[in-house]
């Protein structure tokens, strides 16, 4: 069975490339660069060369396959807008290639704005206020021979060779000389381990039911003030709160996120594909994974 992986060679989709590999799957992975199929060659994918914005490359790639799992996304927050309509057209358009196969289609979304206030469960529809159409796109495949299901994410998905925003927060603290939170700190990020969520995705290709909603959550809510905590004691730098006025100068667009307070379930997919979550938990990874090696490497340079 040929699966088609888009964002095959990021941090999350090389994780499912090569739980798809050792699971017996034959993987076409879509590369942008010479590097990136190299990786992906190395890891014992075919390569697929193309882009989001290569609606063609999209199209034969999702023809030529058995079906496919989108990851891919430009996480470029100073153009938003233009990222989620390129978003939205590339699962339009590998959508149209797999209409009245029957076909799976599995689609990567997150948790902003779901259920303000309270739990998020994979019962919740997506908030129309939230900007990133994936999975208003791909249930529009839903009724037309798509077996379509979402993927929602938390904001830290986390592991070795992690980029995203935990990292972001390391590299604030080392440039300002302080580990800041907002307000109490009391607020919620949920989080998963890169390779719990490659498992996931592998579940849900062949277990998921068309229009179904799965949770990637490992932990339900980490508060942020014990994310800036550990990221302090590790640091060695004070660790202190920010207000709400204060965050935007301090933590730029990433105060946006980290001020959200989000806690979200994943009883309902753990329940429905039996997925367990069995690796490291956030705080742990931060303390004893690879996310302060730059710091290791300094301490090494000066004994």
């Amino acid at each position: 069975m040929r699966i088609f992986v888009t964002g095959a060679t990021g941090f999350i989709g090389s994780a499912i490339v090569q739980e798809l590999i050792e699971a017996g799957y034959e993987v076409l992975g879509l590369a942008r660069s010479d590097k990136g199929a190299a990786s992906l060659a190395r890891a014992g994918a075919k390569v697929h060369r193309g882009s989001l914005e290569d609606l063609e490359s999209l199209r034969s790639g999702a023809v030529a396959s058995d079906g496919v799992i989108h990851t891919a996304f430009i996480h470029d927050f100073n153009n938003y807008g233009p990222a989620v309509e390129t978003d939205r057209r590339a699962i339009e358009t590998m959508g149209t290639a797999l209409q009245r196969s029957g076909r799976p289609l599995i689609v990567t979304s997150g948790l902003a704005l779901l259920a303000p206030g309270r739990l998020a469960t994979e019962q919740n529809a997506p908030s129309p206020n939230f900007p990133r159409k994936s999975e208003q796109t791909a249930m529009e495949f839903a009724s037309r021979g798509v077996r379509t299901s979402v993927v929602r994410l938390p904001f830290s998905v986390h592991g070795d060779g992690d980029h995203g925003f935990v990292p972001r927060l390391i590299q604030i603290a080392r440039e300002m000389g302080i580990s800041a939170y907002i307000g109490d700190g009391l607020n919620h990020w949920p989080a998963v381990h890169r390779l719990d969520a490659a498992r996931l995705y592998r579940l849900v290709l062949e277990k998921g039911s068309t229009g179904a909603r799965y949770h990637g959550i490992g932990e339900e809510g980490v508060p942020t003030r014990e994310i800036a905590e550990m990221i302090g004691r590790r640091l060695d730098v004070p660790v202190v709160s920010k207000s709400q006025e204060q965050a935007a100068e301090h933590f730029g667009w990433i105060g946006l996120f980290f001020g959200m307070d989000v806690v979200a379930s994943s009883a309902i997919t753990q329940k429905t594909l039996g997925w367990r979550p069995t690796h490291v938990a956030l705080i742990t990874d931060l303390e004893h994974g690879t996310y302060f090696e730059t710091e290791k490497a300094a301490a090494a340079l000066g004994s």
